[in-house]
């Protein structure tokens, strides 16, 4: 039973009795302007109190996080995945202290890009933007977001396009060219500029990943230092300070992604069917079927599997005990080539 908020007069003596509930917007609208549900409590003095029913805390679906309850949050607007360069020429990479959570891709040469997700915190300037890939279709699909990129080759746009993705690049607002830096890497994106000329009403996204807490995970080995290595780049990280701190990264200290958890995934690379200009033949990641996996979090590795049944469908993990959830906060997740990588870490 529901207790009610009483009366100073009432506030000892008084019964909650239901009287009555009423729904509102109980036609299953989920317009904005629906009134919240409220239940009609009677007190032994006769008084009639409409008490409105406190909502399920609201999460982030890039984090898990609660959204905050104070209307700071817009939400009128899709997720936006910046493809970001990383290696570097891109130094410094701009905006990843605002992300929400990043995935590191393979691409050609055995160099690795980033798809920077960003939905609860809108940054300006984010950069340097860079091209797509096939890839990326099942990376941004299961929450249906909209891509910042520069471009990508003919075959790419056809699939992107035909997997109905929204992608904004050079021409659209909020684009620009950074003097200072040398082409291709010097494209930016004012992403409030990019989210002004995109804002709608949207639908609350679907859970990137399955959220938990802590004390929901085996306790694994201890693992301070990670090494995910993509062929001809490896990215490291070093637990401190209870977080992940990537100790090669191209941003600036104060705009790196702070890291409450690293999340590999071991994955199958194809061939995407084309040549990039140097010539090098570009991998296409496979994040669909299955693989191996190990959550890393709080200096510790957890060892487990990873699921996606197809591409638009979300990420699920495992260990031989049952589903494996990932502690609310803000995730890299690396996908490491299963036949060409490797992940290792030391205590």
């Amino acid at each position: 039973m529901r207790k009610s908020l009483q009366s100073p007069r009432s506030a000892v003596t008084a019964l909650l009795v239901v009287a009555s509930l009423a729904l509102a917007g109980c036609s299953g609208d989920d317009d904005a302007s629906a009134e919240p549900e409220t239940v009609e409590t009677t007190h032994l003095d006769g008084t009639v109190e409409e008490v409105e029913v406190p909502e399920e805390p609201q999460t982030w679906p890039l984090t898990g996080l609660e959204v905050p309850d104070d209307g700071s949050a817009e939400t009128r607007h899709p997720v936006i995945v910046t493809k970001m360069d990383n290696t570097p020429s891109s130094s410094p990479q701009m905006g990843l202290s605002h992300a929400d959570l990043v995935v590191e891709e393979l691409v050609e040469g055995g160099i690795t890009r980033l798809a920077a997700f960003f939905y609860s915190d809108i940054p300006g300037t984010v950069g340097p933007v860079r091209s797509m890939r096939a890839s990326d279709i099942g990376i941004v699909t299961p929450v249906r977001a909209s891509i910042v990129t520069s471009g990508a080759a003919n075959i790419t746009l056809s699939r992107i396009n035909g997997a109905g993705i929204t992608h904004y690049g050079e021409g659209y607002k909020g684009f620009f060219r950074e003097s200072s830096r040398s082409a291709p890497y010097n494209l930016m994106a004012d992403l409030k500029e990019v989210a002004s000329t995109i804002k709608q009403k949207m639908s609350r996204p679907e859970d990137y990943l399955p959220w938990g807490t802590a004390d929901d995970l085996p306790k694994g080995p201890k693992a301070a230092s990670i090494d995910a290595d993509f062929g001809n780049h490896t990215t490291t990280w070093q637990y401190a300070d209870g977080r992940y701190h990537n100790t090669n990264s191209y941003a600036p200290e104060d705009d790196q992604f702070p890291a409450d958890t690293v999340l590999v995934l071991r994955v199958q690379v194809g061939d995407a069917g084309y040549r990039d200009p140097a010539g090098y033949p570009v991998p296409e990641t496979k994040l669909v079927g299955q693989g191996a996996a190990v959550l890393f979090h709080a200096g510790r590795a957890v060892r487990g599997t990873w699921s996606k049944n197809n591409l638009t469908s979300p990420i699920k993990l495992s260990t031989k005990k049952g589903d494996l959830t990932v502690p609310a906060g803000r995730v890299w997740i690396e996908l490491v080539p299963a036949a060409d990588g490797d992940v290792t870490w030391t205590k």
